[in-house]
């Protein structure tokens, strides 16, 4: 049989090319041949890092018998949810219906037409546990589709037609946050108010186990325990003691718990126990760059010290671990073999002696363009921050290399992913623009220069005017559309807005978005934030857990617009009053003392000319005065006058 997976992008799909399944990738040719001969297809859904995804490869799909059967009775389908969101997003709403427990590898039987009739999450080749066998499953799909397939095709029907209603429902909600005057209470359709940031701040605080830190602290808990990093980075910005008090008792209590890895610094994916013990032993691109941001953040008074060194450990793991040849790799493998033996943490429990005789664990080597702007603006933010130009630097070459090889020559399309120079045919998703343009972002305001604001620019521009261009009511939408197969066969379902892990696509164009008015004055771009975090508003403050990025946003809307400009004269160098990396950090650490609405940059004289010439009115007329370093305070566009600048 032909092996389509053997050079694919996707490191997934490539470490099952080798399976007797015969594996097709996610795209019209599958569906076609599932309708040719009139056959289900079986989507198996994961991602490379992901335990559980190995066990059902080494258990099923290794299996001779059981490959026999999917290759006759199905048309098999392999799919990397890291490459594919939108695919994953859909499948996981449809497989909604059949079990409360969704995970990962998500196993999807549907209709030639790609319409859901059951699904599940693992199964093992024999009854397990009370669960039973893919033998038995495959029994049971089989004999549906062939003797009930007037069942079958009803319960596909329902489910499609239930996931199409939400959608509308969605829609019409959108429409009506973005067209209406809401309550000022922030339950409504306006921005949150002050006041109920701070309630939804102090009802998160409180959910926070009081011993080991985290959120989950019942008697019962049992796991798993997530470092929830935007939410956390929400209770660090809310402005109410009780919710700093409860982020930095989490912060001190996972810097010293067993979800760190002792030896070079970097984070597991989550704890299995409340004290963050046991850990999945996985390491994700998106966990530690957010810590990276958080604990160089929090790096402030008594803790100071403590979550530099944490920060910094974080920075090596990202540099010295996950930086590959186009970017950052996406995650780091549980799995590995210690003397010979394939096991899951194993090499993790090692002293830093006793690794040096063991191979690491894989590393998904794709690169991810959202997830890289997470890491480059973790890294330039944290730099900046703590005085380590060498993380700048680094934060810039991703970012230049990025831009050269995953953004069109207009600037305005992007690519989701890539693989030693290789680019995925999947489509980019919304938080590829918002992270992405974030990321640029911070690296420009670390360096002052104007390339990296006019690319963020770009991006964000393009979801705008994708979202005009839509059928649908938006904010932003993705240039070209989302998913093709989806779109073509009425299957798309919007992901989920929530953001458990990292900000998602709505809530990282809103701050681009904020950031970008703050620099031009263009009011599209306040106009866009708004009412984007307003479509989010009222779900977030019921729920702040699972919206912390989205209300990290709405805290920065609902402060102060401060903006502070330090000019340099050319060369970087302000007489008398210290060097520009010197400089750059007292900026850095005055933004954070301020306001969580505050942008500050440093720029030489002639960035600043640049930047005007732009069209970012923010450094209309900047100039350094005598000689000297000249800072430029302004309070929403109203601004003070020159004076030289002082920490």
């Amino acid at each position: 049989m032909p092996n389509r997976l053997a050079d694919a992008v996707s490191p997934y799909l490539r470490a099952h090319a080798d399976n007797p399944v015969d594996w097709h990738p996610w795209g019209e040719e599958a569906l076609t041949e599932a309708a040719e001969r009139d056959v289900p297809l079986f989507l198996s859904i994961g991602y490379a890092t992901c335990h559980w995804c190995h066990v059902m490869a080494r258990e099923s799909f290794s299996d001779a018998a059981l490959a026999a059967r999917l290759n006759a009775e199905f048309v098999p389908v392999k799919i990397d949810r890291e490459e594919h969101p939108d695919v994953d997003a859909a499948y996981l709403a449809a497989a909604a219906a059949f079990t409360p427990n969704l995970g990962w590898p998500l196993s999807v039987f549907a209709t030639p037409e790609g319409q859901t009739f059951f699904a599940g999450t693992y199964f093992p080749p024999e009854p397990r546990a009370g669960m039973p066998g893919f033998g038995q499953i495959l029994d049971a799909v089989t004999d549906a589709w062939k003797n009930r397939r007037a069942d079958v095709a009803d319960t596909a029907r329902r489910v499609t037609q239930a996931l199409r209603s939400l959608r509308e429902d969605a829609d019409a909600g959108a429409d009506a946050a973005g067209s209406a005057a809401g309550a000022d209470d922030g339950g409504g359709t306006a921005l949150p108010t002050v006041g109920s940031l701070r309630r939804a701040a102090e009802s998160l605080a409180l959910a926070e186990d009081p011993e080991f830190g985290g959120f989950g602290s019942a008697p019962a808990f049992s796991g798993p325990k997530f470092p929830a990093v935007p939410a956390l980075g929400f209770l660090l910005v809310a402005g109410d003691p009780v919710a700093d008090r409860a982020v930095r008792h989490t912060l001190r209590a996972m810097a010293v718990s067993p979800l760190r890895d002792g030896v070079d610094g970097g984070f597991f994916r989550y704890g299995t126990r409340r004290d963050w013990s046991e850990p999945h032993y996985e390491r994700m691109l998106y966990d530690n760059a957010g810590l990276l941001r958080l604990y160089a953040d929090a790096a402030t008074g008594d803790d100071a010290r403590e979550f530099a060194a944490v920060a910094d450990g974080v920075a090596s793991f990202l540099l010295g671990t996950l930086r590959v040849g186009g970017g950052f790799a996406s995650a780091q493998d549980s799995e590995s073999e210690v003397d010979g033996v394939r096991r899951e943490g194993a090499y993790y429990r090692l002293a830093a002696s006793e690794r040096e005789r063991q191979p690491a664990p894989a590393l998904d080597e794709k690169v991810l363009t959202g997830w890289n702007g997470l890491a480059i603006g973790a890294l330039a933010h944290a730099g900046a921050l703590l005085s380590r130009p060498e993380w700048v630097d680094a934060a810039r070459a991703v970012a230049d290399g990025l831009l050269a090889a995953h953004v069109s020559s207009d600037g305005g399309m992007l690519l989701r992913a890539s693989l030693d120079g290789r680019a995925s045919a999947a489509s980019a998703a919304l938080d590829d623009y918002g992270l992405f343009a974030c990321g640029l972002l911070d690296v420009f305001l670390a360096t002052g220069e104007p390339g990296y604001a006019r690319a963020a620019r770009a991006l964000v521009d393009a979801t705008l005017r994708a979202a005009e261009a839509g059928p649908r009511p938006a904010v932003f939408a993705v240039p070209g559309g989302g998913d093709p197969v989806l779109a073509a066969h009425a299957l798309v379902a919007d992901a989920d807005a929530s953001e458990g892990a990292y900000p998602g696509g709505m809530s990282s164009l809103a701050d681009a978005a904020r950031v970008l008015y703050a620099l031009s004055d263009d009011a599209r771009y306040q106009e866009a934030a708004g009412a984007a975090i307003r479509t989010i508003a009222p779900a977030a403050l019921r729920s702040p857990i699972a919206f912390g990025g989205a209300l990290q946003v709405a805290v920065a809307l609902a402060g102060e617009l401060q903006q502070l400009v330090v000019v340099v004269p050319h060369g970087g160098e302000g007489a008398g009053n210290g060097d520009g990396a010197d400089i750059r950090a007292a900026v850095a650490e005055r933004v954070r003392r301020e306001s969580a609405g505050t942008v500050g940059v440093v720029v030489t004289q002639a960035q600043a000319s640049a930047l005007a010439d732009d069209g970012f009115g923010l450094f209309d007329d900047r100039s350094a005065r005598d000689g000297v370093a000249t800072e430029y305070l302004c309070r929403a566009f109203t601004c003070e006058l020159p004076r030289p600048f002082a920490r």
